[in-house]
């Protein structure tokens, strides 16, 4: 699979909470970084059992992925009871496996635009 492929594999397996489809994707030194919040996970089973306990309810739907290289970029939009959340994800991806994940995230209207901008948009 390419890194892509691999990248959508991931999240296909995480929407149908396959677990176990999942967990092969993911070296087993894995880390994953939340700039957003300062969280590290290290290690393929800590995020997925981070993401197990992760209140249900949630679906994921990839917008679009790019790939160049080992490098994998990823939007990701999310909803959660009626809340929407979108991820921007970049990943490094080696023999099948994801081994670096940098996820930022943000909730959709979660902040209000600074008045100067209100001219320009539309």
């Amino acid at each position: 699979m390419t890194g892509a492929e691999v990248l959508r594999a991931f999240q296909e397996a995480m929407q149908a909470r396959d677990w176990e489809r999942a967990r092969p994707l993911l070296h087993d030194e894995l880390v994953v970084v939340y700039p957003h919040t300062g969280e590290r996970f290290v290690g393929g089973d800590a995020f997925l059992a981070m993401n197990r306990a992760f209140p249900e309810g949630w679906t994921i739907s990839v917008r679009q992925v790019i790939e160049e290289g080992e490098r994998v970029a990823a939007e990701i939009r999310v909803e959660q009871d009626g809340s929407v959340f979108w991820s921007v994800s970049f990943a490094v991806v080696r023999d099948g496996r994801i081994v670096h994940l940098t996820d930022y995230w943000v909730t959709e209207r979660g902040e209000q635009p600074p008045g100067w901008r209100a001219a320009f948009a539309s």
